[in-house]
């Protein structure tokens, strides 16, 4: 598969000796087919939605393990809404947002007229977000306030206004909230259950769950547990441009998702993006699917190439450093081709 053995032979073993810290799963997939499948052992927690994390002790993973993906939920979720477009459930992405919330006409003021599908889609909606300057369960982090709120929608939708939308990126699970409940009320279908007609099913992914609120929905913006195998099959997806035994995906959408649509050029609509240089090296341009505590789902489509990253760097502000040195490794054990070589 032109691929170096010896390189992820050392990158497995380093794993193991614990030189790359709490990797729990690591998965190759080059050509269409599964070079590298590895499970390892560590502490892990699982996603609360009032207390952001909760400790689960020491999981020996293997094949068959559901593990908590957090924020690559977002873009399965940016998957559904693709796929509910492309069935004329949606309409096109400049549509105001508050258009699918006429409860909420109270808060229809011209600014918040003026987000648009585009604009949450790629985190650009231009209201007061933080979920960085306090960790997920503390009641300062935007994204668990809006969890442990009466009324999630009002609580993202009534933030105040700091720019025009379009104009500044801010990380941000209530936008995703909102695309998830968008979806839902487009195609009148529970999220999971969206997500298993259209998705799921289709992928051949049979086991997975879902966290869900108090309130019985499923949480958009980080609540998906998934099998490494599944994660590398929807990457796999996207890789061949949304076909499997038949086009899942529009091509336009997994084109659309994975050219930048954020401010600073690093976010398409629920995906990061990037090209070659740091962290990936000669990776041309990328796609992944990011998630906290060190879940990464890659995509190298000029290299043809996927690789899954699973880990339980929960509180860790290393997580990112440990599994992009990871994954680093697995881009540069492609080979180049023969004529490329000395």
């Amino acid at each position: 598969m032109g691929l170096n053995a010896a390189l992820l032979e050392a990158l497995v073993k380093q794993i193991r000796a614990g030189e790359h810290s709490n990797i729990h799963s690591l998965l190759v997939i080059r050509h269409g087919k599964l070079a590298l499948e590895e499970y390892f052992t560590g502490p892990d927690e699982r996603r609360d939605p009032v207390l952001g994390s909760k400790p689960v002790g020491f999981v020996r993973f293997d094949a068959n393990s559901l593990h908590d993906v957090r924020s690559v939920t977002k873009s399965v979720v940016s998957i559904l809404f693709g796929i509910a477009q492309s069935q004329g459930l949606i309409g096109d992405l400049n549509q105001p947002v508050m258009s699918f919330f006429p409860e909420y006409h109270d808060l229809a003021t011209p600014e918040r007229k003026a987000i648009e599908l585009r604009h949450v889609l790629s985190m650009c909606p231009g209201w007061e977000w933080d979920e960085d300057a306090k960790p997920y369960g503390d009641s300062h982090n935007s994204e668990t306030a809006m969890d442990n709120s009466a009324d999630p929608y009002r609580y993202v939708l009534e933030r105040k206004i700091i720019a025009p939308p379009g104009q500044k990126f801010q990380y941000d699970g209530g936008t995703t909230l909102l695309v998830g409940a968008i979806v839902e009320r487009a195609t009148k279908m529970r999220l999971e259950q969206y997500a298993e007609k259209v998705l799921f099913h289709p992928l051949g992914i049979a086991r997975y769950e879902w966290i869900k609120y108090e309130n019985g929905k499923v949480i958009p913006a980080s609540g998906l547990r998934l099998r490494p195998r599944d994660l590398a099959s929807i990457a796999q997806l996207y890789l061949q441009k949304g076909q499997w035994d038949s086009q899942v995906v529009p091509e336009s959408w997994v084109r659309t998702s994975t050219t930048p649509q954020a401010a600073g050029g690093f976010y398409g609509f629920q995906w990061w993006v990037g090209a070659s240089g740091e962290p990936f090296g000669a990776s041309g341009r990328w796609a992944m699917a990011l998630g906290y505590g060190g879940q990464r789902t890659l995509i190298c489509p000029a290299l043809d190439l996927v690789a899954v990253a699973t880990a339980g760097l929960y509180n860790d502000r290393q997580q990112s450093k440990i599994v992009h040195k990871v994954l680093r490794q697995c881009v540069d054990a492609v080979r180049p081709p023969m004529s490329a070589r000395s």
